[in-house]
């Protein structure tokens, strides 16, 4: 059973068109797991629809058209309503990212729990990565510069403020201090999008703040 959900303000920047790629893959994901937020996104944009058709018709510059198709053909590879079906766990658009086997992703080691692997969206301004937790280790204590987008794909882990599971989806911003931890029976894997660096507030870990970068691709 989902517990955790996008807010409003997501779900409806999401239905619009409006919210970054990055953070809309991470909404994707989520509702291929969750039908509550299924049918709330059709409902919203049904609403939309409707309301588009209601607005005046409006003379479009042919310069601006073609850069809206440009945009188009960009990001239609990440719609996780085309992206063709692989035998695999993970949602169709999961596979797409991660363009191959989970296990040929290139992994970077932050300790002896945790590697997170980053994978290319065509975001500029959104890191989208995917985080292994071993099973009982953490994710060392940490707020945000900006927003983080999590949503889980196997198996749980816990924080200061919940326990999450296949499916779940966070928000966490500045106003958050939290230790993600893996439960002990098993390994956790999620997808993490950053708008801004980490910060670490566990004090062996502080000297790493000033090289903290946003690694969007």
């Amino acid at each position: 059973m989902i517990n955790y959900h996008p807010d409003t303000r997501l779900l409806n920047e999401f239905s619009s068109g409006t919210l970054p790629l990055a953070q809309s893959v991470c909404v994707s994901l989520h509702l291929k797991y969750c039908d509550q937020c299924q049918r709330n996104h059709r409902r919203l944009q049904q609403m939309g629809a409707a309301m588009f058709e209601k607005l005046a018709p409006q003379q479009i510059d042919d310069s601006l058209l073609q850069s809206v198709m440009g945009r188009l053909d960009e990001e239609a590879p990440l719609s996780y309503a085309t992206a063709p079906e692989e035998e695999s766990d993970y949602p169709a658009l999961m596979q797409r990212l991660m363009n191959g086997r989970y296990q040929e992703l290139d992994w970077d080691r932050v300790n002896k729990d945790l590697r997170i692997s980053r994978l290319r969206t065509g975001d500029r301004d959104n890191e989208l990565s995917l985080y292994h937790i071993k099973a009982g280790g953490s994710i060392p204590q940490h707020t945000h510069k900006g927003t983080e987008l999590t949503l889980v794909l196997d198996g749980s882990f816990s924080d200061e403020e919940g326990v999450y599971h296949e499916g779940d989806f966070l928000m966490r911003d500045a106003e958050h201090v939290h230790t993600p931890t893996a439960a002990r029976t098993g390994d956790c894997v999620c997808v993490g999008v950053l708008d801004a660096p980490i910060r670490f507030t566990q004090w062996n870990y502080r000297p790493l703040n000033p090289f903290l970068k946003l690694h969007a691709n």
